[in-house]
């Protein structure tokens, strides 16, 4: 049975009450993968120790390595890789870590530049570009290289204006080499997956360090929509990336894109000044181990519970580079006693690192249970209760910690989807996008789906762009 997109401009109907209980989908402010997650839900009192909590919160560490961006190869070379493999026993070098994220310095009298900047031109978005109308032939993958490394600078300066570009009738991406071709005539810089520091995604080959990593395929997530977003997790955000079609799904499964640019010019501006001058706040994970403390001595329930947030917090802040807060609370399907980890206030609306534009930087689509909790009332819930998914559970709030009101957060839906474009891409197929005007998500899908993505730390030519790019004043003739 095919699933319908959710309405473009309708909220959606809500008859339940807000809940903390839906996971996060596999994106992507943080996540946290846990190797012995059954083994700790079992522990009773008796067996609890602080090597156990230990085990159980520990992420890996990630190492920063040191990393020469290679220049971009000849052609010929480009070619060869792109019709045959490349050795698969020569041993990978790491990409440099993520980025750290760009938040910008503050933009002042955010009501007056979102008035101002809605009186400007509308900036084109996501343009298609095809083989076949440049006159290529699809089949022809050194010619298609040649044309990606002779339009590199116009091909980036493209994304950055229009924040993205679909590339599609390329069988040069039709593989993982071809595809690593294509991106490095442009130039692009890769970086390591945001999550690589829990080791949350495997890439495409399975290789170690390999630059691709899988999207979203599991057949366990396809009922997932997964919400548009920017890639971010705590202090890291990669400043681009490509999302490639080695396999598209037998039905559904649109790769989404929207621009973060539009969302500021359509939200409601009592809106956008109460969001900006709260900040927003995520809570990034659940800890939902902790039922067995109400079966304990009311006199002792206090001091177990203080030691054991001592313990998971220490753990957990001193594995990530920015603070985590935990608090006590009840979550699940049975309102079980939790422990939810909140991560530092941030702006919702940034200045583009390179444009200075104001663009929407919040994931509220993705992470607001209650966003969730609507999208499965169409397309059906899914009852997460044990493994990481337990765990990977997320929510959105005020950065005061103040509830968003259900009729807030069905605005910011509201504007979402009216500015979400559905890309139902093909083998070779690529969606290049600046991580910071571009939101990405996914449609539900039936069938097998081979999604892939790189991500970039920046591009050759960036400085450049940065240097020649307006001041915010200037774009909107406005003291911002």
């Amino acid at each position: 049975m095919r699933r319908r997109r959710p309405p473009a401009t309708k909220p959606i109907d809500r008859s339940s009450k807000q809940a903390l209980n839906t996971r996060a989908e596999d994106t992507h402010h943080f996540s946290l993968s846990f190797t012995y997650i059954n083994q700790f839900t079992t522990i009773k009192m008796a067996k609890f120790s602080v090597p156990a909590l230990a085990l159980a919160l520990a992420v890996s560490a990630s190492s920063t390595n040191a990393f020469v961006a290679p220049s971009v190869p000849s052609v010929a070379q480009h070619a060869a890789a792109a019709s045959t493999a490349l050795a698969s026993s020569a041993v990978l070098e790491a990409p440099p870590l993520s980025p750290e994220t760009a938040w910008g310095q503050p933009i002042g009298n955010i009501r007056d530049v979102q008035s101002a900047y809605r009186s400007t031109p509308a900036p084109e978005f996501a343009p298609t570009i095809s083989a076949k109308d440049l006159g290529l032939d699809p089949t022809d993958t050194e010619a298609q290289l040649q044309y990606f490394q002779d339009n590199a600078a116009d091909i980036k300066n493209k994304m950055e204006e229009c924040g993205a570009v679909i590339f599609r009738d390329f069988d040069l991406m039709k593989s993982q080499e071809g595809f690593q071709a294509m991106y490095g005539a442009l130039g692009m810089k890769v970086c390591l997956d945001p999550l690589h520091s829990v080791s949350a995604r495997p890439t495409v080959d399975g290789q170690k360090n390999s630059p691709v990593y899988e999207a979203v395929n599991k057949e366990s997530r396809k009922n997932f929509f997964i919400g548009m977003h920017n890639e971010f997790v705590g202090t890291r955000a990669p400043r681009a990336a490509a999302f490639v079609c080695f396999k598209a799904a037998e039905e559904d499964g649109e790769f989404l894109i929207a621009d973060g640019r539009a969302m500021f010019r359509d939200l409601n501006p009592d809106l956008v000044e109460k969001l900006y001058d709260r900040s927003i706040r995520y809570s990034v994970m659940e800890l939902p181990f902790f039922g067995w403390i109400d079966g304990l001595p009311e006199p002792v329930q206090g001091p177990v519970m203080g030691a054991i947030k001592g313990l998971a917090s220490a753990a957990i802040n001193a594995k990530v580079d920015f603070s985590v807060d935990l608090r006590w609370g009840e979550g699940g399907y049975d309102n079980i006693k939790m422990l939810q980890a909140r991560a530092p206030s941030q702006p919702p609306i940034v200045r583009h690192p390179v444009t200075g534009e104001p663009t929407w930087f919040c994931n509220v689509h993705s992470h607001s249970s209650k966003l969730r909790k609507d999208r499965e009332g169409k397309y059906g819930a899914e009852r997460f209760e044990d493994g990481a998914s337990q765990i990977n559970k997320s929510d959105m709030f005020f950065g005061d910690d103040g509830d968003i009101s259900d009729a807030d957060l069905e605005h910011m839906d509201e504007v979402t989807m009216k500015n979400v474009k559905f890309v139902k891409m093909t083998e070779g197929d690529v969606v290049l996008l600046d991580n910071y005007k571009c939101m990405h998500g996914r449609n539900v899908f039936d069938g097998t789906r081979k999604h892939g993505v790189a991500w970039f730390e920046g591009w050759e030519g960036e400085d450049s762009q940065r240097a020649t790019a307006k001041p915010l004043e200037e774009q909107i003739g406005q003291v911002a």
